[in-house]
């Protein structure tokens, strides 16, 4: 089933717009500029809404915790269902580099995915999940969490993170024509450090 709607997640504001919870906006704008298109703000999907073809991408101008609004808003305007719909995402529990793609499942604490399965009502979307690693290994306090996705990533972390932005990308007309399992091969057959070998 081909892709009709990408949402890329984040915070509104230039405060954010460096920090690791925007990883979905990173994506998001990458293809945007990769397809042409370019991105208006349209107040009535509560996002920032850029068009190529039949396919629409969405940056939602909410906070993250109301994602779903603006996802919803658009799929029901257009009459997309939730196996159409890709939605790009920081992940912690992936290291920086490491990207991932998957259909339905849990939000694992993540607000803005638990938000769009509220107002979709379905977790049935497709996830691509790009690792920002988690702020230390075991148990860690929420508010260490919420730090850390707030922070800006350090610069190898940042160029890592841009590099699974990248891989994914040069998969997009397999993802974007609904070829998963493809995909899926292709991204998730990286290793996750290149150098491991050599140590």
């Amino acid at each position: 089933m081909p892709i009709r709607i990408v949402a890329g997640l984040g915070n509104p504001g230039r405060g954010y717009a460096a920090t690791r919870h925007n990883a979905g906006f990173w994506f998001a704008s990458k293809l945007g500029g990769k397809l042409g298109a370019t991105f208006s703000h349209e107040a009535k999907f509560a996002g920032d809404v850029a068009r190529a073809g039949a396919l629409r991408l969405i940056m939602p101008t909410t906070f993250m915790n109301e994602s779903g609004r603006a996802v919803a808003a658009l799929a029901r305007f257009y009459g997309v269902l939730p196996a159409e719909i890709l939605v790009v995402h920081d992940e912690l529990d992936l290291k920086p580099g490491e990207a991932r793609l998957k259909q339905g499942g849990g939000h694992a604490g993540h607000n803005g995915l638990r938000d769009i399965d509220a107002c979709l009502g379905s977790a049935d979307f497709w996830r691509l999940r790009l690792g920002i690693g988690h702020p230390r290994d075991g148990d860690t306090p929420e508010r260490e969490v919420i730090g850390y996705v707030l922070k800006p990533p350090p610069p190898a972390e940042r160029d890592a993170i841009d590099a699974a932005i990248d891989r994914a990308l040069a998969l997009w007309p397999d993802i974007a024509a609904g070829n998963m399992e493809l995909a899926m091969q292709s991204l998730h057959a990286r290793p996750r450090d290149p150098g491991s070998a050599d140590r």
